[in-house]
C-alpha cells in the first residue's frame, strides 16, 4: 500500500540514536553506527523521531510500504521491553551512571544525565531516583539551544523533558503526583521564550499549586540564540 513513512538519510546521520529512543514502536535500530528503519509495519508514520534528530536525517515520504501493524508493535514491546512504556528495556528504568559518551565517531562532554527515562510521559510517577532530588522540568528545545545544558542545567539535578505543543496534553496531573509522592526538594523550569513554552511553565505552577507542598522553584527562559532571558 501507499502510505506516509519515515526515510533515514544515512550520510546525514550522525549515529546519536536519538531517534530509536524516541520511536515508542521500535522500528528504528541502530546498526554500525548509523539509525536504520528495521521494521516498515512497525513505522506510524507520524514522525515522533523526527523532533529529536539533530542532523535533519529524518523525513516523511509517502511511498510503497507495508500497512502499520499495531498489533505487531504491541505485542513486540511486550516480548522484549515488558517494564517501560517508551520500549527501553525494564533495566533502564533506574538511575545510571554518569561518564562520557563514545562512538566510532564522536567523544562528547560528560553527560549529566542520571536516570532513564526522561520524556514526562513515559517516567514513573514514584522511583528512588526522585528521593531528595531537585527536579528539572524542561522543554525538548532547551538543550539544543543552550550549548552548556548539561553542566548549566542538569549537573546534580533529576531531568524530565516535555513539549505542551507537540504532546497535546496537559502534564500538570503527572508532575503533581511526582511532586506529591516524592521528596521532591527543589524544581526548576528551563523553557524557550515562544509562546507554546508557556505550557510547561504553567503545568508546573499547577503541580506545585495542586500537590499542597511548598517547595522552593524557579523559571529559567531561553531565547532561540540560547542566551538566557530571564
Amino acid at each position: 500500500m501507499v502510505r506516509k513513512i519515515i526515510k533515514i538519510e544515512k550520510e546525514k546521520c550522525n549515529g546519536c540514536g536519538l531517534c530509536a529512543g524516541a520511536c515508542h514502536e521500535g522500528a528504528i535500530e541502530m546498526i554500525d553506527g548509523k539509525a536504520r528503519l528495521l521494521r516498515e509495519d512497525y513505522c506510524d508514520g507520524l514522525g515522533n523521531c523526527l523532533p529529536v534528530c539533530p542532523t535533519g536525517a529524518i523525513t516523511i515520504e509517502e511511498r510503497e510500504a507495508a500497512e502499520y501493524d499495531e498489533k505487531a508493535v504491541k505485542q513486540g514491546a511486550a516480548e522484549d521491553h515488558p517494564s517501560l512504556p517508551c520500549g527501553c528495556p525494564g533495566s533502564h528504568a533506574h538511575e545510571i551512571e554518569r561518564g562520557t559518551a563514545k562512538s566510532e565517531h564522536t567523544i562528547t562532554a560528560t553527560s549529566e544525565l542520571r536516570q532513564w527515562p526522561v520524556q514526562i510521559k513515559l517516567v514513573p510517577v514514584t522511583a528512588s531516583y526522585f528521593e531528595n532530588a531537585n527536579l528539572l522540568v524542561a522543554a525538548d528545545c532547551a538543550a539544543y539551544a543552550h550549548g552548556n545544558f548539561h553542566a548549566g542545567f542538569m549537573r546534580n539535578k533529576i531531568t524530565v523533558i516535555g513539549c505542551p505543543k507537540l504532546d497535546d496534553v496537559d502534564y500538570s496531573g503527572k508532575l503533581t503526583e511526582i511532586i506529591r509522592k516524592n521528596n521532591i526538594k527543589s524544581v526548576t523550569v528551563v523553557r524557550m521564550e515562544v509562546p507554546c513554552c508557556g505550557g510547561i511553565e504553567q503545568a508546573v505552577i499547577t503541580a506545585l499549586k495542586n500537590s499542597g507542598k511548598f517547595l522552593p522553584w524557579s523559571v529559567v527562559t531561553l531565547g532561540t540564540d540560547g542566551e538566557v532571558r530571564e
